[in-house]
């Protein structure tokens, strides 16, 4: 059985640095290992943390299988598989409690604090995505294995609650550690987002790529994130580019996938660049998701794709799914209701170019899209769409109480200075 612990290490370092494929791995263990319950406990965490429908089948049996192996197990193992039967049960904040209360009994569990901190993100706890980590940091130190992962997780939780300068410091040390790291990475390229440091941050990924790409699950995230610094410098053929060959090369197999897709063309749509039909291609492959209602997150973004390719049908349809996912219950429901459905009738909006009811319906999210998970950039959605509707309906005054937001964060950015030209072009309200 040791070897099988052993195996099982090994998986957890592939999953800590987002390499593939461990869950293939881990197959090959519970094959040889059946009655491993903490091998199950781990297949379960992986799929459900992947937040996709597509995988629930697959997830559901591992937790069936761990819940199963539950009366002969000890007390950390039935932590796992309690975090991953509340997951199952779609009681995610649930689930994010038992990974953190394992990691509280045992500091030095990976995993446990792996899985808290990505479920942290779905459920858009930005503090607890720091503080979480910090709880265990005095348990950790360079002699301890994993500690890099670790220091990468607490910088991407940093950097979420908005110290920056710590979070660039600890989330280089990490990558210093292991370049692999793309969780570390991640942490780095995400306070240069944040700080409108666009080209030293698409050098940044291009000069560690050899490090994070190779064998990545991850790679097409962080290619997003290129994507988006070469947007942010007015780089458009080279954002588009990069869709075509990195973010879109996997195919858009899951959900994670095909959000940063949609985000992406989002984000040059809104600035006036056609993209071909690449809309269409995407919104196809949403498409076979639309009645899936597993996360707001997802919807929203599915949503974005069926407006930017004109897919009426497909928008209704998926207003219809959130609206039945916003009466049920569980997390999803309260992400559905507080912002999943305003948020796509929001976007619908604009795509009709009722651009008053886009942000009489997206204004209010802006202070708690967190609730629907994500990251700060990812949020980011939400001011881009509503400073273009607000220059599009000609309001001087939304248009630049928007502008001005936006260049408080980045008053070098490029992408904010056209707005802000572009409203400063807009007729002022009369006075009443």
């Amino acid at each position: 059985m040791q070897a099988a612990v052993d195996s099982l290490d090994r998986v957890c370092d592939m999953l800590h640095a987002y390499q593939a494929d461990p869950l293939a791995e881990v197959d090959k263990i519970i094959a040889d290992h059946p009655d491993f319950a903490m091998a199950h406990a781990f297949r379960a965490g992986a799929l459900a943390t992947a937040t996709d429908k597509a995988f629930e089948p697959e997830m559901i049996k591992s937790v069936q299988a761990a819940e199963a192996l539950a009366p002969n197990a000890n007390e950390r193992e039935r932590t796992h598989i309690a975090a991953v039967c509340a997951w199952r049960d779609g009681e995610w904040e649930r689930a994010a409690e038992h990974w953190g209360r394992a990691a509280i009994a045992w500091p030095r569990d990976l995993l446990a604090l792996q899985y808290a901190h990505l479920s942290d993100f779905f459920l858009g706890y930005s503090h607890m995505l720091r503080d979480r980590i910090a709880r265990v940091l005095p348990h950790w130190n360079r002699g301890v294995p994993g500690y890099g992962f670790v220091e990468g997780m607490y910088a991407f939780g940093l950097e979420e609650a908005g110290d920056y300068q710590q979070a660039e410091a600890r989330g280089r040390e990490a990558v210093a550690l292991n370049r692999q790291d793309g969780w570390a990475v991640h942490a780095v390229t995400h306070v240069l987002e944040m700080q409108g440091r666009a080209i030293e941050g698409a050098d940044f990924l291009e000069k560690g790529a050899d490090g994070w790409a190779p064998n990545s699950m991850f790679a097409y995230h962080l290619w997003w994130h290129k994507a988006l610094f070469h947007l942010d410098s007015n780089d458009v053929a080279s954002a588009l580019t990069l869709f075509d060959e990195k973010i879109s090369a996997g195919g858009f197999g899951q959900a994670l996938e095909l959000l940063d897709g949609s985000a992406l063309l989002w984000r040059v749509s809104l600035l006036g660049h056609d993209v071909g039909d690449r809309w269409n291609d995407i919104g196809g492959k949403w498409e076979s998701r639309a009645d899936d209602a597993y996360y707001a997150f997802n919807d929203v973004n599915a949503m974005m794709a069926f407006v930017g390719a004109g897919n009426g049908k497909a928008q209704k349809r998926q207003t219809e799914t959130v609206r039945r996912a916003a009466a049920g219950t569980g997390t999803n429901a309260m992400m559905s209701r507080e912002v999943g459905l305003p948020a796509c009738e929001g976007f619908a909006a604009f795509g009709r170019g009722a651009y008053a009811q886009a942000i009489e319906l997206l204004l209010p999210l802006r202070a708690k899209a967190n609730r629907f998970g994500g990251s700060h950039a990812q949020r980011d959605m939400f001011s881009w769409t509503l400073t273009e509707a607000a220059i599009r309906l000609g309001n001087r005054a939304l248009a630049d109480t928007f502008v001005a937001e936006r260049l408080s964060w980045k008053p070098e950015s490029p992408v904010n200075r056209a707005w802000a030209m572009r409203a400063s072009k807009l007729k002022p309200a009369q006075a009443a």
